[in-house]
This record gives structure tokens, sequence and C-alpha cells, in this order.
């Protein structure tokens, strides 16, 4: 069975319209005008225990609304939603026990405290023994260099140090789910790659179900081994990253390197050709022409230093897909 299961999950909010100007605030004080805003239309779908699944779309395509259904905070409208065999907001003190929830842009931790005192509060909240939370605790400082931001009030943390420490308080009472909304949001490199390693880890070794809202697609091809994209609220594809490549993104690219200028406006078989400098790129479809036949028709019209084959970045096919998306 399943450890979470979605099933014609729907949800629509409401928000208030006025005219604009003097008028139509007086004209809204004694006429409520409401627009009803779909963000989630007939969801379904099915995560085993220790999958880690990277949950993708534009911003307003209705994913945020899916973690919080799922992790109790919203009631749908329609359908049904089990996780961990608990139907989340109905049994909420025992759902909370077994996941956390992260959100890139909203804190658990208190603001004007140090650290440690919101692990603390944390602690009472989740009722972990004494001896278990030293354990995780010094864990959990040692894998994310937590040191002395546990001193530290969390106002004075950088973006990177907090959500490091966010990281730490959703996984102090060792949960068996961890909802990661855009949790890199706002992170430089360097912590981005710690985050992703701590996250690889943490479902290997543990085994924590993970399930990844993100706009870094670094994040999804270093993580997820499965991918489901939303639209408008719509379930769109739920598969391997491979398979999505291959929906948005089937051609490849040629970069070469000039050993001298070349003027090339076509080849046989290439979608385009763009040169600058001493670089040209051509894009193609392996399915329509083999990379060999046109890289022989490159080389032998343009003098060629280097050459390269490459696919589609991961970020171009997902911009491609979201200006999909808004038609």
């Amino acid at each position: 069975m399943s450890l979470i299961q979605l099933n014609g999950i729907g949800k629509t909010f409401y928000v208030a319209e006025r005219p604009p100007g003097l008028l139509g605030a007086l004209q809204g004080i004694f006429v409520r005008q409401r627009k009803a805003i779909t963000a989630l239309a007939d969801i379904s779908f099915s995560i085993d225990a220790g999958e880690l699944v990277g949950y993708i779309g534009p911003n307003g395509a209705g994913k945020s609304t899916t973690v919080k259904i799922m992790s109790g905070i919203l009631v749908p409208d329609s359908g049904t939603c089990i996780v961990a065999g608990r139907v989340p907001w109905q049994e909420r003190v025992a759902h909370v026990a077994e996941i956390g929830v992260v959100f890139g842009q909203r804190s658990q931790l208190w603001w004007d405290v140090p650290v440690l005192d919101s692990f603390q509060l944390l602690r009472d909240i989740y009722r972990v023994s004494p001896t278990d939370f030293r354990r995780r605790l010094a864990d959990l400082a040692d894998i994310l260099d937590l040191g002395q931001l546990l001193h530290t009030p969390v106002r004075q943390l950088s973006l990177g140090q907090r959500m490091r420490c966010e990281l730490a308080a959703a996984m102090l009472h060792n949960p068996r789910i961890l909802f990661l909304d855009e949790p890199s949001i706002g992170l430089d490199a360097v912590s981005k790659l710690a985050l992703r390693s701590f996250l690889k880890a943490l479902n290997q070794e543990q085994g924590v179900t993970m399930i990844l809202t993100t706009h870094d697609m670094a994040d999804i091809e270093t993580l997820c081994q499965r991918v489901m994209v939303i639209g408008h609220g719509r379930l769109l594809y739920d598969g391997k990253l491979a398979g999505l490549k291959q929906q948005y993104a089937p051609e490849r690219r040629i970069r070469a390197t000039l050993a001298s200028p070349c003027q090339l406006s076509e080849l046989p078989g290439a979608d385009s050709i763009t040169i600058s400098g001493n670089e040209l790129v051509v894009d193609f479809q392996p399915a329509k022409i083999a990379p060999q036949t046109i890289i022989a028709a490159l080389t032998a019209a343009c003098p060629v230093s280097d050459l390269v084959v490459e696919s589609i970045s991961v970020d171009e096919m997902i911009a491609r897909m979201y200006r999909d998306l808004s038609l």
C-alpha cells in the first residue's frame, strides 16, 4: 500500500474583487464581489515509502496548496487524501508526529531567540525524550554544520544559515515523511550543494520519504528519481525526468569551437544554427538525423577545433514547458 495516496483532490479559493478608485471602494462596502480561483482540480497520485519525488510547475500552479493539504494545514473541497494511513486534517496530532515540513519562505523558528531555544520548544511540542533529543541534535548539528549557530538569534542568521536550521528543526522528531516547499530559494551555490547532499543522504540512508517542490532544476536532476508536473491545478505528467525530456526537449545540441571564422546558415538536418564569435551551436533531433551524420556535415563545412554533443538543459526544457502551460 502507498504511503501517500491522493484521489480526486480539488480546492477552490475565493478572492474579493472591487473596481479601482474611491467609487469602487465605496461600492465594495455595500456590494461584495468574489472571484473563484481553482487551485487544484482532480489531483490524484500515490507515493511509496522511501521515494524522493520532485513536484514542479509554474508559480500559481497549485504546488504549495497540495503540500498544505498533505501536511494537514488545508482541507480540500473534494477528494480523499491518506498519508501514512491517516487523513491529515482529521488526525493532526498523530499526523504531525510523523511528518516534517520546510517552507522556504516561512519559518518555524522564533525570530528573536537563539536557535537552540526554538529547538528545545519543538522538543517539548513533539514530546521527544531528552536522550533522543541530544542524540538527534548532535547528529544534525554535525551533518548541517550548525556549530555556533545554535546560540545565535534567528534574526541574525543569513538565509543559508537559517535554512540549515529549518531543516534541523523539521528533523528533530525523526519524521518518516518530509515535505519541502522551495527549500533552496535564495541560497548560494555552496549552501545548495550542502542541502542536496543532506537530503540525498537522508533519503538513501534513512529511507525518509520526500516531496520536493522547487524551481531549481539542478535540485530535481540531482535528487529526484520521479517527477510530477502540475499546471493550472491539474497533474500533467508523472514519471521519470528522462520521459519529460523526451516530451519537451527531444533535440540535442552540438556546441563547436571554430578554429577560424565560418559563415554557416544552413546544415542538412539542423533545426537551428547560432554563431557567436568562435562558438557555433547547432540544434538537431536524433530521431530525424544521426548525430554522426550532422557532425560530419558540420566539420566538412567549417574548421572545427573542438565540439561536444549535449542535451538541452533542464532549465531550458522546463522554461518551454512553462510557456506551454501558460497558453
